[in-house]
């Protein structure tokens, strides 16, 4: 029973003088798990957006710590089962599937 309680992930790409950083943080709370998505591009303010999802809704998360864990067991045990799909959260905070 692995689950994720909060998780951090930055990207930043440099493009001469306009640089770009987006930050992702999810983190669990007692109704379900808050995405909250900022950029910034350049010298403008940033933009900050949050997305709440409820448990229901995300019976079965797969994250990308626990998604690499799985490629990781599929790979030794060289099979993967058929129908093997899970909800995921895609790069923009949004509620998606992740099938192997």
């Amino acid at each position: 029973q692995l689950e994720t309680l909060e998780q951090e992930e930055q990207e930043r790409l440099e493009l001469g003088a306009h640089p770009i950083e987006r930050r992702t943080h999810m983190v669990s709370h007692q109704h379900g798990m808050t995405v909250t998505k900022t950029l910034w591009e350049g010298e403008a303010e940033p933009r900050c957006w949050s997305f709440s999802y409820g448990w229901a809704e995300l019976r079965g998360l797969l994250l990308e710590g626990a998604s690499l864990l799985l490629l990781r067991v599929l790979a030794c045990r060289w099979a993967v089962p058929p129908g093997l799909i899970f909800p995921s959260i895609d790069t923009e905070g949004h509620l998606c599937t992740s099938s192997y």
